[in-house]
C-alpha cells in the first residue's frame, strides 16, 4: 500500500473541499512522514494530513494560515503532531495554542497536542504548552519540586 503524502499547510485552500467534508485536520512535523511513518498513518486516518516545518516557515506565517481555517471551517478536531524535544516542533505547539487565543476558539476547539519519543506517542495536555512558554513558571515548578523532595 502506498501512503498518501501530506499537504503542504501553505499551499492549501483554507476551506478546500477536503477539509470541509472531513472537518478533522492533522498538522504535523514534516519530518514524521519520514521518521515516523506508521504515527504518520495512524493520526492522518479521516483527516486531512497538513505538514509544516517550521525550520522553513515562519510560525507567524503558519498560524494566520490555521487561524484562517479555522475562521472559515467548523472543526470537529485538530490534531497537531510533532517529534519530542525538537526546538522548531515545540513551535507548532505553541502556536497553536496562541490561534485559540487570537481567535477566540479557546476551549471551544477540540485540540490535541501529540508528541513522539522513544519510539511512543504520547498526548500532552493542553496547559503544558502553555506553561512551556513561560521559562520562569517552569523555573518555580522545577525549584517547588527540588524543595519538596529535600524536605522528605
Amino acid at each position: 500500500m502506498v501512503m498518501k503524502l501530506g499537504y503542504d499547510i501553505l499551499s492549501i485552500n483554507v476551506a478546500g473541499r477536503e477539509i470541509r467534508e472531513k472537518r478533522k485536520i492533522l498538522i504535523y512535523g514534516s519530518c514524521v512522514e519520514v521518521e515516523y511513518p506508521h504515527f504518520y498513518e495512524k493520526y492522518s486516518q479521516g483527516r486531512v494530513p497538513l505538514k509544516v516545518c517550521l525550520e522553513k516557515d515562519h510560525m507567524n506565517i503558519v498560524g494566520f494560515k490555521v487561524a484562517s481555517i479555522i475562521a472559515r471551517v467548523d472543526l470537529d478536531e485538530i490534531i497537531i503532531l510533532t517529534v519530542d524535544g525538537s526546538p522548531h516542533c515545540v513551535q507548532l505547539h505553541m502556536m497553536m495554542e496562541e490561534v485559540e487565543k487570537i481567535t477566540g476558539k479557546r476551549g471551544k476547539l477540540n485540540v490535541r497536542h501529540i508528541v513522539i519519543e522513544n519510539g511512543k506517542d504520547i498526548e500532552v495536555n493542553p496547559t503544558c504548552i502553555k506553561v512551556a512558554r513561560y521559562l520562569t513558571k517552569i523555573q518555580r515548578l522545577m525549584e517547588k519540586e527540588v524543595n519538596d523532595n529535600t524536605s522528605v
